[in-house]
Formats: C-alpha cells, sequence, structure tokens
C-alpha cells in the first residue's frame, strides 16, 4: 500500500516549487534574520497577490534584489530602482520596490534596537510557537505586529501580510489537522 503524504487544501500539487515551499519552509519556525527578511520582502510583494504567483518569482526576486542582502537593499540608490521597476522578472511595482528598500532599512533600525530583528519579532510570543486553526487571515497578533511596523515607518505590513509572513516563518503554525507536515506543537492560542 502506497504511503501519499496529506498537505494542506491550499497547495497546488501540481507546482513543485509550491509543493516543496509546503513541505519544508512554511510553518518552519526559523530565527536567522536573512530569511526573516527575505521573507517580509516577499510578503510585501504579495499584497494583492498570492503566494504561488510570488514564489513562483521568488528565483528572480533573489537575483534581482541581491540575494535578500537587507544592508545592500537599504543602500539602493535611483539607478538600481529603474534597473528593478525596468526587470520584467519580479513584480514591478513602483510602490513595493520603494517599499523593499525602505523596510531594509527600518529592518536594520530594529536590528539596532533589539540586538538582531529575532529578537523583536519573537519577543511578541515570548518565544513561543502559536497553533492556528488554519481558518484566518489576520489576529491580534498580527494587528499587534502590523501596527508596530507600520508606527516604524514600513510599508505594505498590513495585518493581513503580516499574518500570512507569522506563518511563513513559523511563528503562528497553520497546517490543516489532517496535513502530514503539522508538527506536534503543545501552544494553543
Amino acid at each position: 500500500m502506497e504511503n501519499k503524504e496529506v498537505r494542506c487544501h491550499w497547495v497546488n500539487l501540481n507546482n513543485s516549487l509550491y509543493v516543496d515551499y509546503h513541505d519544508s519552509e512554511w510553518g518552519v519556525e526559523s530565527h536567522d534574520d536573512s530569511y526573516l527578511f527575505e521573507m517580509l520582502l516577499l510578503e510585501s510583494f504579495q499584497a494583492g497577490l498570492s503566494w504561488e504567483c510570488v514564489l513562483n518569482k521568488r528565483v528572480f526576486f533573489k537575483e534581482a534584489f541581491d540575494n535578500f542582502n537587507y544592508q545592500k537593499i537599504a543602500n539602493y540608490d535611483d539607478k538600481k530602482f529603474n534597473e528593478l521597476i525596468n526587470n520584467k522578472d519580479i513584480i514591478r511595482n513602483k510602490l513595493k520596490i520603494k517599499a523593499a528598500i525602505n523596510n531594509a532599512k527600518i529592518f536594520m533600525d530594529i536590528q539596532k534596537e533589539y540586538g538582531t530583528f529575532d529578537k523583536y519579532i519573537w519577543g511578541f510570543t515570548n518565544g513561543e510557537v502559536i497553533r492556528g486553526d488554519g481558518t484566518k487571515t489576520s489576529s491580534a497578533l498580527s494587528d499587534k505586529i502590523s501596527a508596530d511596523l507600520i508606527k516604524r515607518g514600513m510599508k505594505f505590513v498590513g495585518t493581513t501580510i503580516i499574518y500570512s509572513y507569522l506563518q511563513a516563518i513559523g511563528m503562528i503554525n497553520d497546517h490543516e489537522d489532517n496535513c502530514s507536515f503539522k508538527k506536534n506543537i503543545s501552544k494553543y492560542k
């Protein structure tokens, strides 16, 4: 008898990038500032689009945005901005590109204040992973983090984007109950 993995219902099984992302990244706890920034940048580009669309362009984003190096991104000039806005392989939204540059600067400001972005973001849950029920697109937690990031000057960090970001970095585990990739997490909120 064949042992088939069961995945969350939203995974497009015909897209290997999506399947791999679901199986090995989504909902996996991360504390690496480079990855935390990468996901923040990608999630901000998702606004108004599907995650699958962004994921399909991830390799192009990585190349266009200097391997998601927030220190370089924070120093992008008009020449680099124009290069990005003319890059047909990424999402060419002027406001989102400007936000990526702006958010990189604020990301580094938060690092200076907290030592790492990881300490800042995970401080909202005291390092605990929250077990979601798979039905929400926002929560009191995402409301709180979104409001704080907006207050600090970040853009494209509304509560829905932040909720998706928290899922991506494993702070909220929303794998469906029947999903083979659901982790045993004891913290329910």
